[in-house]
Formats: C-alpha cells, structure tokens, sequence
C-alpha cells in the first residue's frame, strides 16, 4: 500500500463525507434560491452545513461565506478588502501562500504600494516586523496562521493586538487553510478581520472554502452575479460540496493534534538521526503544526530524491504543490535565506497516518538520498 505524506497539499475525504456528498447530490439537487420546496430544502441543508463550517472556528454562522476554495476565500478576504479601503499600501508576509502572496503583487498594478515582512531563520514574522511595516496609508495587512511549506505558527493574535493599538482601521486577514482541523481556531481570540479555510485540508472534498467575514468589515465583490453568499460571492453554491465541508469539519477534532504531533515528532527523529546527511528546514523547538515535518537536504535536488521516494511507495512533495511545478528552490526557502542548491521536502501527516507508515518512510528516505547522492556523485 503507498505511505501518503503529503496531507499538507490534500487529505482523503472521510468516508462520512464521501457518503454524505452522495446524499446530497441524489436528493438536494435543487438550487438553494428556488423558492419552492425542493429549493428550500437545498437551502435548509445549505444551513446546515455552514452551521457546522462555523462551529469549527467557533463563529456565526450568518458570518461564514462558502467559496469555490481556500484560494478563492483568501482572494475574496485579501483583495476584497484592499478594493473597498480608501487607503492604497499593503503589508504582507515573505511566505506567504501565493494565493495572498500573488495576489497582493498583481494590486500593484492598481496603484498599492507592497511592503513584504521577511521571516527569522526559525520561520517566524514577529509582530514587531509586522507593526513596523504599517502606514498611515495602510489598508489590509495578511500573515498566514501556519506555513504551508514549513509548518511555522505565526504570531496572528500579537499582530491583531497590535493593529488594534494603532487605533485604524486596517483590515487583517489571516490564511488559516492549513491548520487542517488539527489546530483549535477561535475567531473570538485570533483578533483577525477575515479568515480564510478549506475543506479539502481537512478531509473534505476539493472544490469549497470558507471565508470568516467580522461582522462590520467590508469587501468589494471579485465580481457580480447573483447576489449569492451576501451578495460577496455570486454563484449558485456548490451544495454537495458544501455539505461535505459541514460533515468534514463537524468530524475535525483537534485532539488528534496531540497524536499526529507525536508521530510528527517520531518521524523526525529517525530523519534528524545522527550521521544522516538531511536537516530541519527551521528549529524543531519553534512552534510548528502538528503534520508537517520539513526537511532539507544539501547539495541535492528535491525533485529526484521525491521520485526515489515514490519508487519506495511513499508519496511526499517539495512543498506548496500549486508551485512546486517551478522547478526551482521556493520562495519561502528563499525568504529563510537556505542556499539555492539544498532541496527541500516536505512530508505532511493525517489524522489518517499510522506509525508503521512512519518507520517506513524514515527508511525510504535515507534509502532514496543515497541512490540519488550515488548519482550525483558520479557525475564528471
């Protein structure tokens, strides 16, 4: 059977929500808007659904949007906001996922000015970085709650606090699509004005997100429609996958945190062995998510020490997989300042992943440097 580690970029649906997601699609076939009753009992699961999105960062329902993905969430949160603000800066972090990231280079071209926060060696903006960035002109600051690539927790309710200090109005938004149901998120602590989520993080199915909206907040519209999700995301809503989300975040328990870390944790010390020619992308002792283990490797291309590995039967990737077709070093290993020629790999976990599945890819790893560093070094 393949060992899946890379849980970061997508987790298998529960079998609850593959079930439900049937369900829905055999019986709630009706468009939510209709106003007969095939219409409203499409609406009435629609409800639910985002009852049960809502309880998993413990908001409103009425304040939840459904999206067509995290994308689409952080693009609405982000650029929404920065298009209904008077003001033209933006205040974003170097690691950003590029859906906050590339969004934020493409405003450029509609007059903001961009300041990039760049991270300590450990993985980390401080808030300090962040509130120094700030201007009187400052119109949306975003800073992911967990790198998608390295796992680092950033700092969001110091930052909020600190905003909040300045005593402005300026939008935070925060990217919480990889906190993957396994990190409590409290949209009454975070302090942040939007937050964005993703169903397929969370064994969920692709294709829905969620945007967290403070009640009072505005966002311009990524385009018009139908007047759907309060008028901020026209469309006719994705039923069945929105139902899936409800039934995936209503299953997410962030007690399995716990087990998934000491596996994590596992992992890394038959990786971090001693002799072993790998290291920790950011200090192990730094606040990280539970799933993801980092993994540097010198003098040697992420990409076919990843193809050795799959020839193992294990199944990891080098980081973000929307970027990881590049082909180059990524940005956040960049922004940390690792030389161009280490590679990195990513190895991300489920509640799903077992400790055989653990030992087994430890071993697969070391097994796959050596036959690609052979190579490698036998070249003239």
């Amino acid at each position: 059977m393949p060992i899946y580690l890379d849980n970061a970029a997508s987790t298998p649906p529960l079998p609850e929500v593959i079930e439900a997601v049937g369900r829905a699609m055999r019986e709630v076939f009706a468009n939510p808007s209709s106003l007969h009753g095939l219409g409203a009992a499409a609406a009435r699961a629609l409800g639910k659904a985002r009852e049960q999105v809502a309880a998993l960062v413990h908001a409103e329902a009425e304040d939840i949007i459904f999206t067509g993905s995290g994308t689409e969430a952080n693009a609405l949160g982000f650029v929404g906001a920065a298009r209904a603000s008077r003001q033209r800066h933006l205040v974003v972090s170097a690691i950003e996922h590029a859906a906050v990231y590339d969004s934020a280079r493409r405003l450029k071209s509609e007059g903001f000015t961009l300041t990039e926060v760049t991270p300590g060696a450990d993985g980390r903006v401080s808030a300090e970085s962040v509130l120094a960035a700030v201007r009187p002109e400052t119109a949306v600051v975003a800073v992911m709650l967990v790198n998608n690539e390295i796992g680092t927790v950033q700092p969001v309710a110091d930052i909020a606090r600190g905003l909040r200090a300045l005593g402005r109005k300026i939008h935070f938004h925060v990217d919480a699509v990889q906190f993957a149901g396994l990190l409590p998120v409290d949209v009454r602590t975070k302090g942040a004005d939007s937050i964005a989520i993703s169903a397929h993080k969370l064994h969920g199915p692709k294709g829905v997100g969620a945007l967290w909206l403070r009640k009072g907040r505005r966002l311009a519209p990524l385009y018009g429609g139908g007047g759907q999700e309060r008028d901020l995301r026209s469309g006719t809503e994705n039923l069945p996958a929105c139902v899936g989300f409800g039934v995936a975040a209503a299953h997410a328990r962030t007690a399995d945190g716990a087990r998934v870390r000491e596996l994590r944790d596992r992992l890394e010390a038959l990786i971090f062995a001693d002799g072993a020619r790998v290291r920790p992308a950011v200090p192990l002792d730094r606040e990280r998510a539970p799933h993801i283990a980092s993994v540097l490797v010198p003098g040697l291309p992420a990409e076919p020490v990843l193809h050795a590995l799959e020839a193992r039967g294990v199944f990891a990737s080098e980081g973000a997989a929307c970027s990881s077709r590049a082909h180059e070093q990524s940005r956040v290993l960049r922004a940390l300042g690792i030389p161009r020629d280490t590679g990195g790999l990513r190895f991300s976990l489920s509640r799903m992943t077992t400790a055989s599945e653990v030992e087994q890819a430890a071993r697969a790893l070391h097994d796959a440097i050596a036959e690609v560093a052979k190579v490698v070094n036998a070249r003239p």
